[in-house]
């Protein structure tokens, strides 16, 4: 099979009984770094394993070895690697849900505080800069590919990852996207 872009839906590469259904449990904990999509983390505990598997995806919150999702998988191939990173897991505290949790609002609402997360995300790239150990220099990577995803794409994907929740399907070339901010926001 090609590995093709997930644009029809990126949770079709997840076989249905990859993650144990989840009672809203995981949601009530979601990690606030985690960018909207389908895929997100609750508790988790991987003592920094989950970049091993996918380090184009997952980050550390900096607190007690907590994972979050950074950038949605949008291929087969990013599909699997994420979801190696939540086998690792001994919380099960991945979830691919968020479709069915995220509204427009919630998405623009974190977008709107991005801010907060740059400022996070920038501590963590000073603090693991000065660090002495290989997880932390390699932790440090993924933060600063983090920041570069905040001031890039992630606009783009989150007005899309919109408009996904909005029309039921993502949208396609050349399709007018949904604003981004809230009355009132910048």
């Amino acid at each position: 099979m090609t590995d093709a872009p997930a644009a029809e839906d990126p949770i079709s590469y997840v076989s249905p009984d990859f993650f144990t259904p989840d009672d809203g449990s995981t949601w009530a904990e979601k990690h606030w770094l985690n960018v909207p999509g389908p895929f997100y983390t609750g508790r988790t505990d991987n003592c920094w394993t989950g970049r091993q598997s996918a380090p184009r995806h997952v980050l550390y919150g900096g607190e007690h070895y907590n994972e979050f999702v950074y950038r949605q998988p949008k291929t087969r191939a990013e599909v699997e690697c994420l979801l190696s990173a939540a086998e690792d897991d001994p919380f099960d505290g991945y979830a691919c849900d968020g479709d069915s949790r995220w509204k427009p609002d919630a998405v623009r609402a974190w977008w709107a505080e991005r801010g907060q997360v740059e400022d996070h995300v920038a501590t963590l790239v000073s603090t693991w800069t000065a660090g002495t150990n290989s997880h932390e220099l390699e932790a440090a990577e993924g933060a600063r590919d983090f920041l570069a995803y905040l001031a890039g794409d992630l606009r783009t994907d989150l007005q899309a990852y919109i408009f996904r929740l909005e029309q039921g399907r993502n949208p396609d070339t050349g399709e007018q996207l949904p604003d981004l901010t809230t009355p009132g926001s910048r």
